[in-house]
């Protein structure tokens, strides 16, 4: 799917999105699963895949790079998301994550374990064991051997969206509450005038 990645990524990255992954799935009629975050790391929302949807199908209604009739389907990652670029690795690295490959890697060819980040820009490094009893092994991963890869949902990764979700809702409501005080404050300051006489002016008693 990389043309497909090449055509739509300038019209997203416009717009102040990342494509995670494009893939066309099925038969008879398919769908074209594009999965998206925002590059500013706010969670995307229902607004945002809608917004992304359309400007997206508007480029393929144009260009036409897929013969017969398809779904368009844009969402977020999720938590347990894909990792398809070299950047994930290194930015999710200290995440527990899955990864297949197309050969034999070490003695693996399916693994669970912490990412370490990348030993350089195309081999990912991933600690196996080091629990149970099992003693701890670096498995050195060639990025073009990944078949697939996607974190593992743990408690402590739902733990820490929560945290960051509550953390963002607070800044929100902190930002609300200064916008209101602003506005309190721009209300009286017009007012004031008018309540002691004509505006601009003041009065004596």
């Amino acid at each position: 799917m990389g043309h497909l990645n090449k055509l739509l990524a300038p019209t997203a990255e416009a717009m102040g999105y990342d494509l995670v992954r494009v893939a066309l799935l099925g038969s008879g009629r398919p769908t074209l699963q594009v999965m998206a975050e925002r590059l500013d790391d706010v969670p995307m929302t229902v607004a945002d895949c809608e917004l992304l949807s359309r400007a997206l199908s508007a480029v393929l209604d144009v260009e036409d790079p897929i013969a017969g009739a398809y779904m368009l389907e844009v969402s977020s990652p999720g938590l347990d998301r894909p990792l398809t670029r070299p950047k994930d690795f290194a930015r999710f690295a200290g995440r527990e994550a899955r990864i297949e490959t197309d050969r034999l890697v070490d003695g693996h060819r399916r693994m669970k374990g912490e990412l370490l980040g990348l030993a350089d820009e195309r081999t990912v490094v991933l600690r196996l064991g080091g629990h149970d009893g099992v003693p701890a092994t670096e498995v050195h991963i060639p990025f073009g051997a990944i078949v697939k890869a996607r974190l593992v949902l743990t408690d402590a990764l739902i733990a820490e969206s929560l945290k960051q979700a509550a953390q963002r809702e607070n800044e929100e409501a902190a930002d609300d509450a200064g916008d209101d005080a602003g506005m309190d404050a721009n209300a009286e300051a017009f007012e004031a005038p008018g309540a002691l006489g004509t505006p601009g002016t003041t009065t004596t008693a």
